[in-house]
C-alpha cells in the first residue's frame, strides 16, 4: 500500500497533536498573536506618521492651507480605489466585523484582513481622514488570532477566543494598554470570561504591550502631570460631566448611524465619494484639528496651562489669532466630528471611532471645565485633569464600555491618581446613554438584524443557530381542492400528522391535521363530500426562513405551538420547525459552545 506523503505543516500538525495539549498549545498561540499583532500596531502608527509629516511639515500655521481642501481627498480616494479593487471586500466597522464573525460565521475572518486594514488606514489617515487606527488594527489583530488558529486546526471555541486576544493584543499594543486591551475584548468583544480563557488574554495583551514599551519606549501615549490632585468636593461636577458626556455620545451615535444611512442611499462609489469629499474636505479646511487622529490636540489641552497655549489649537485656520473665539470654535468642532468622520469612511476611506471617542471626550470635558470656571460661584475647575475624565466619559458612553474607559485612559496618561474621578464619569456616562441605546455603536447593527451574542448563555447560544439548520421539509403537502379520499391516500404516504396546504405557487393556506379527522377518515362514503379546503385549519403564525432563533422562540412562547411553518422571502412554503428539534439543537450547540 502506497504511503500517503505529508508536508512539514503537516507533520508539525501531526506532532503537535500528539504532545502538545490544547490547553497548553493555546498559551503558545495567544504569545504569537501578541507579539504579531503588536508589530502589526507599530508599523500602521509609523505609516500614519511618516505620511502626515510629509504632507503637514512645512504648512504655514498664521492662515489657512488651501492644501487641507485637496489631502484628505486624495486620502480617501486611494483608499477607496485600494479596497475595491485590491481588496474587492468591504472591511469597513472593524469591531462590528469582529461580532459578526463570533455570531455567523464560526470565528472564521478572512486572511487579507491581516494586511489591508493597515494599508487602507495608513493611506486614510495619513492623508488627513478623520478617524483613528485604532479599530483597523483590532480587526487586524483578530484576523491574525483567526487565521493562525485556523491553520492550526484549532476547534470553534478555541479560535473565537483567539479572535479576542488578537484583539487584546491590538488594544495593548497600539495604546501600551495591556489592562485595558483585556477589558475591552470582555467588555465590547463580550467573550465569556473563564480561567480557561483569561490566561490567554492575559498573555496575548502583557505581550504586546512589551513589544510596544520595547520599540517606542516607556513613555505614556500621553504625557500628563497630574498638577491639582483630586477633591470630593469636585464630585458633583464629574457627575455632571459625565451626564454631558453621555449626551454627547449620544448624539455622536444617533449622528454617525444617520449619516451612515444617507451614505447608503447611494449606490455607486463614485457617488459616496463625492459626496464625503465635499463634507470632509471643507471641514478640515475651516476647522484643522479634525485634521488625522487628533492626537495633536489631544496633547495640547491635557498639558496646556495658559490661554495662549490653548490657543495654538486654532493653527493653520481663519480663527488664527482670535482667541476669543475659542471656546465657540471648539464646540464647532464637537458638533463637525461625527461628520468628518463619517464623511471619511462613507465617502471610502477605513478608520475606526477610538480616536474621535478620546478627541471629542477631551474636548468636552475642557470646555466644561473652562466655562464652569468662568462661573465665579463655582469652585476651580482644573481643565486638564477635566480634559482627561471626558476622555473617559465619551469612550464609556460610545462605546458602552465603563470599564475600558477607566484603564485605558489611566494607561494611556498614567493618570491613575485620578482613578475615582475617572470611574464616577465613565458610569454616569454609561448610565446616561442607556437610557436612550441599549447597544454600543458597534453592536446595534448587529442588535437590529438579532445577530449580536451577549453574556447572557441562552441568547448567544440562540444567536448561533439559524432556522435552516432546524427546519424540516419531509412533509407531504396537499391541495385545497383534494377531496378527503386523496387526502387519505396521501397520509397513508406520511410518516407525519401535519399536512400542509399549498395553492399554485407554493403559498401556504393551512393545515390539515390528523387528529381533526380521524373520525372521518375511514368512513369512505364521506371521500367524495369533503374536500381539503373544508377540512384544514389556519396556522397561529409563519416563521421566515431570515428569522432569528430568539424571533422564533418568541413565535412559540406567544403562539403555544409545538410546530410552525416555515416559508421564505416570497411567502413560499419551505417546511415546519418544531420545539422538540430546536431543544435537541440548543443542547448540541450549547455543549459545543461552552468553555468548560
Amino acid at each position: 500500500m502506497e504511503k500517503v506523503k505529508t508536508g512539514w505543516f503537516d507533520q508539525v500538525l501531526i506532532w503537535r497533536e500528539a504532545y502538545i495539549k490544547d490547553s497548553q498549545f493555546m498559551l503558545i498561540l495567544s504569545f504569537l498573536v501578541g507579539f504579531s499583532t503588536a508589530c502589526a500596531a507599530l508599523i500602521l502608527k509609523y505609516l500614519i506618521h511618516i505620511i502626515q509629516h510629509l504632507l503637514t511639515n512645512n504648512l504655514n500655521i498664521t492662515s489657512a492651507n488651501w492644501l487641507y481642501l485637496v489631502f484628505p481627498v486624495v486620502g480617501i480616494f486611494l483608499s477607496g480605489w485600494f479596497v475595491r479593487n485590491i481588496v474587492k471586500d468591504d472591511i469597513s466597522h472593524g469591531v462590528t466585523r469582529i461580532l459578526y464573525a463570533f455570531s455567523r460565521k464560526q470565528g472564521k475572518i478572512r486572511p487579507h484582513n491581516m494586511w489591508s486594514s493597515i494599508i487602507a488606514s495608513s493611506i486614510t489617515i495619513g492623508f488627513g481622514g478623520s478617524v483613528g487606527a485604532e479599530s483597523p488594527i483590532v480587526l487586524t489583530g483578530s484576523a491574525i488570532g483567526s487565521n493562525l488558529g485556523s491553520r492550526f486546526n484549532m476547534e470553534h471555541r478555541n479560535l473565537m477566543l483567539l479572535i479576542g486576544c488578537g484583539a487584546a493584543g491590538a488594544v495593548a499594543g497600539i495604546f501600551k494598554a495591556p489592562i485595558a486591551g483585556l477589558v475591552f475584548t470582555l467588555e465590547v468583544l463580550l467573550l465569556d470570561l473563564t480561567m480557561t480563557s483569561l490566561m490567554p488574554l492575559l498573555i496575548s495583551s502583557v505581550t504586546a504591550a512589551v513589544v510596544s514599551y520595547v520599540v517606542t519606549g516607556q513613555e505614556a501615549i500621553f504625557k500628563f502631570h497630574l498638577d491639582e490632585p483630586f477633591e470630593l468636593n469636585r464630585i458633583p461636577y464629574v457627575i455632571l460631566l459625565g451626564i454631558v458626556c453621555g449626551l454627547v455620545s449620544l448624539y455622536f451615535t444617533r449622528a454617525m448611524n444617520w449619516i451612515e444611512g444617507v451614505f447608503g442611499k447611494y449606490t455607486k462609489p463614485l457617488q459616496k465619494f463625492a459626496l464625503g469629499a465635499v463634507i470632509l474636505s471643507m471641514l478640515i479646511f475651516l476647522f484643522p484639528p479634525l485634521y488625522g487622529e487628533g492626537y495633536d490636540t489631544i496633547d495640547l489641552l491635557l498639558n496646556g496651562t495658559t490661554k495662549a497655549e490653548w490657543e495654538t489649537v486654532m493653527n493653520n485656520s481663519f480663527f488664527y489669532g482670535y482667541g476669543q473665539l475659542l471656546i465657540p470654535y471648539l464646540v464647532l468642532i464637537v458638533l463637525f466630528k461625527v461628520f468628518a468622520s463619517s464623511a471619511t469612511n462613507g465617502g471610502g476611506g477605513c478608520g475606526g471611532i477610538f480616536a474621535p471617542s478620546l478627541y471629542l471626550g477631551c474636548i468636552v470635558g475642557f470646555i466644561f471645565s473652562h466655562l464652569s470656571n468662568d462661573i465665579t460661584f463655582i469652585p476651580t475647575l482644573p481643565e486638564k485633569n477635566f480634559a482627561l475624565m471626558g476622555m473617559a466619559g465619551i469612550m464609556s458612553g460610545v462605546m458602552h464600555a465603563p470599564l475600558t474607559g477607566v484603564f485605558l485612559i489611566a494607561e494611556l496618561t498614567g493618570g491613575y491618581d485620578l482613578f475615582l474621578p475617572l470611574m464616577i464619569i465613565s458610569v454616569s456616562s454609561y448610565l446616561t446613554i442607556l437610557v436612550f441605546e441599549p447597544h454600543s455603536i458597534y453592536s446595534m447593527r448587529l442588535a437590529k438584524k438579532g445577530q449580536l451574542i451577549t453574556h447572557h448563555k441562552d441568547k448567544a447560544v440562540l444567536t448561533l443557530m439559524k432556522v435552516e439548520n432546524v427546519v424540516e421539509t419531509d412533509f407531504v403537502s396537499v391541495r385545497p381542492e383534494m377531496d378527503l379520499g386523496e387526502l387519505v391516500r396521501a397520509i397513508s404516504r406520511s410518516h407525519r400528522n401535519i399536512f400542509p396546504v399549498l395553492n399554485e405557487k407554493k403559498h401556504l393556506l393551512g393545515v390539515v391535521l390528523l387528529d381533526d379527522i380521524r373520525n372521518i377518515m375511514f368512513r369512505q362514503e364521506l371521500y367524495h363530500r369533503f374536500t381539503v379546503e373544508r377540512l384544514m385549519t389556519e396556522v397561529p403564525a409563519c416563521l421566515k426562513i431570515s428569522d432569528s432563533m430568539e424571533k422564533v422562540m418568541n413565535v412559540f412562547d406567544d403562539t403555544k405551538a409545538w410546530n410552525l411553518p416555515v416559508i421564505d422571502e416570497e411567502n413560499r412554503y419551505i417546511g415546519f420547525v418544531s420545539k422538540s428539534k430546536i431543544f435537541n439543537s440548543y443542547r448540541r450547540v450549547l455543549v459545543h459552545f461552552s468553555e468548560d
